[in-house]
């Protein structure tokens, strides 16, 4: 699979600057949609939840992605790690950065960082307890 090295977290990291940067987009609570619930209510979905969403679910595949174990694994922690400090970067230095939905991308990256070394420290650990039983 191609996307192995590749730190799918870098999606919602582009589309916030390319909408930050090149369209301006300065308030992210700007409702996208709404949606009518049964209930009677409506649901408004601003861009912000949506991006928010779209990293969730990108965290999810990164965390599966994590219990690989080899050099491509090591590297594609490495890209997240960077990933996460460029966020770092961009949060405290870039004032179109200082947002809440680029503060909570960036706990997700975070999230990615820890999960991905925790996920395949454990990982190695089983794998080499087998290797010391199995001889």
């Amino acid at each position: 699979m191609f996307l192995i090295g590749f730190p799918l977290l870098l999606i919602p990291f582009v589309i916030y600057n390319i909408f930050a940067f090149i369209f301006s987009l300065s308030d992210w609570n700007v409702t996208v949609t709404s949606v009518h619930i049964i209930s009677g209510g409506e649901w408004k979905i601003a861009a912000s939840d949506l991006l928010i969403t779209l990293s969730i679910l990108l965290l999810f595949v990164e965390i599966m992605k994590s219990t690989r174990v080899g050099t491509r694994g090591i590297v594609d922690h490495m890209l997240s790690m960077l990933l996460f400090i460029a966020m770092i970067v961009e949060f405290l230095l870039i004032e179109r950065a200082a947002t809440s939905t680029f503060f909570l991308m960036m706990v997700t990256a975070f999230v990615d960082v820890l999960g991905g070394f925790s996920v395949s420290i454990r990982t190695a650990q089983r794998d080499i307890g087998i290797d010391t039983l199995a001889n």
